[in-house]
């Protein structure tokens, strides 16, 4: 209920001309082939709408482990190899296997990656089979129309029944398997992709 009402208020301080032309876009995500394993009911709704320069993404998920860490993603392609993909924030189940997030930020048509040469990045998690890369590579502006989750970790994934395959989608990079994701949509049109700014 509180973030309820926080979203309404930082509505009501959006200018009118904010909300000319907004229209929002809803869609489902599916269980992927791994998270069926343990979670075979598992899907999520996902509302974007809009508002002024930003878009609101509200996301609600059900049928997943309940009192159970996840992290959402924005990625380039819905299953493996997932191409680019940015860490977006965590949802966490409630005791009924529901969880629910809304996350700001640009979620459209226009939501891409670029980096237009390569420079040093920050070694600060370098342990493990994913450690940070000291560099990053160069690449064109490349759209990333998809949104995927996965377990917060290995042991989460395997508490529920699932495989304990380690992958870099958490904030150390040892994250457990995929769960959710947007195959419903093509590889180079996913949802996001409908979305006008």
């Amino acid at each position: 209920m509180k973030k309820l009402i926080q979203l309404m208020i930082a509505m009501l301080a959006i200018p009118a001309s904010g909300w000319a032309g907004s229209s929002p876009v809803s869609f489902d995500m599916l269980v992927s082939a791994g998270g069926a394993v343990c979670a075979p009911y598992a899907r999520g709704s996902v509302t974007i709408t809009p508002v002024g320069q930003v878009e609101y993404m509200d996301v609600r998920l059900f049928g997943l482990p309940p009192n159970t860490d996840f992290n959402f993603f924005v990625i380039q392609l819905p299953t493996a190899p997932f191409g680019m993909s940015w860490y977006q924030g965590d949802i966490q189940t409630n005791d009924y296997g529901q969880g629910s997030q809304t996350f700001i930020g640009r979620f459209n048509i226009e939501t891409f990656t670029v980096a237009p040469g390569s420079g040093l990045a920050p070694l600060v998690f370098t342990d493990g089979p994913f450690p940070d890369a000291d560099h990053n590579p160069a690449t064109n502006p490349l759209q990333m129309y998809h949104l995927g989750l996965w377990f917060d970790s290995p042991d989460a994934a395997v508490a529920a029944g699932c495989a304990g395959t380690v992958t870099p989608f958490s904030g150390n990079h040892q994250a457990g398997i995929q769960v959710l994701n947007t195959r419903n949509f093509p590889d180079d049109a996913g949802p996001l992709l409908q979305v006008a700014p």
